[in-house]
């Protein structure tokens, strides 16, 4: 069993995809508008989130009510021990906040499932948006809803972007110095407060059209800024700042990168990407996507959307285009 994926005895995963294989190779492929319904029995999404009084016995069985054990109602294996407060959201429940974007706003669900025994849950739906940032380098908008039972993560919904040619991901957002300040491309609701979906969707302002958009304009900007070897240098030198090497070009993610940077990133060297900036943060994302030491691809899979992978992604965008 991966560390953080679960695999059956049939060889399921607790995961599910329509088209193509993802790049994190895991999965039961489903077809194209598959019902909802479909999506909860073959991602294994299907199951309760019970919670339980925390127990302990010393000499007699007692009972510490202000801590409670959440646990699956399938195989009641533990996922946390959480304060009695803690608003837990429900597998289906994920799930059931694309359902009127999908009849009404033409999303479609492309991914969904779990991660850590079913301690993360997510679903990644298509908001129908796409665009080339350069000719034959297109981008497609994603809204991604995921929640943790063990506190490691708010119930967050963000708009992410997909880069066809690589299948690279990256958090878009609104540059706030111009942008539209009524609504957020990301809502994080704390698990000391009750999910409302439609709350969240409120809050997001169904701007996804907005939010593609600008980010395309920026993106296609970055597109047209020469980037030299040199000016890369300095970017991955401020991301690559902690490394525990005394030379950071010796670290393996500089190497990496500016070995991406120069020709080996996929789609690196189309007209408007090599030898651009736009060229540098994707050389950043494909590694922190595919390069980086990882124990399984849903580990990998969890950096990238949720971790480590996930912020230095937007550390290196905001770099960037600070440098342009």
């Amino acid at each position: 069993m991966a560390h953080e994926l679960e695999i059956f005895a049939n060889g399921r995963a607790s995961m599910a995809f329509v088209g193509e294989t993802p790049w994190h190779g895991l999965g039961q492929q489903l077809s194209a508008n598959a019902p909802i319904e479909v999506w909860r029995r073959e991602a294994h999404l299907d199951w309760d989130i019970h919670r339980s009084p925390v127990q302990y016995k010393n000499g007699t069985l007692h009972e510490f009510p202000e801590q409670h054990v959440l646990y699956r109602s399938d195989t009641n294996a533990p996922l946390a021990v959480v304060s009695k407060r803690y608003k837990e959201v429900q597998p289906g429940e994920v799930l059931e906040f694309f359902r009127d974007l999908i009849d009404g706003s033409g999303f479609s669900i492309e991914t969904a499932g779990t991660l850590k025994g079913g301690r993360r849950i997510w679903a990644l739906a298509r908001t129908g948006y796409e665009a080339e940032v350069v000719a034959r380098d297109s981008v497609k908008s994603y809204l991604l809803l995921a929640t943790s039972c063990d506190g490691t993560i708010a119930t967050t919904a963000q708009f992410t972007s997909v880069r066809v040619v690589c299948n690279n991901t990256l958090q878009m957002s609104l540059n706030r110095a111009s942008g539209d300040q009524s609504a957020d491309t990301v809502v994080r609701v704390r698990h000391n407060t009750e999910f409302d979906p439609n709350v969240v969707k409120e809050q997001l302002g169904l701007i996804g059209k907005q939010v593609f958009d600008e980010f395309m304009g920026r993106m296609q900007a970055l597109s047209q800024t020469p980037f030299s070897v040199a000016d890369a240098d300095a970017v991955l030198r401020t991301l690559f700042s902690k490394t525990t090497h005394d030379d950071v070009t010796e670290s393996k993610g500089y190497k990496s990168v500016m070995n991406l940077f120069n020709g080996a990133g996929r789609g690196a060297t189309l007209d408007g990407v090599e030898g651009t900036a736009w060229g540098l943060l994707n050389a950043v994302t494909e590694y922190y996507d595919y390069h980086t030491r990882s124990r399984s691809a849903a580990n990998r899979l969890d950096s990238a959307w949720f971790g480590q992978g996930a912020a230095q992604k937007a550390v290196a965008l905001q770099v960037i285009e600070a440098a342009c």
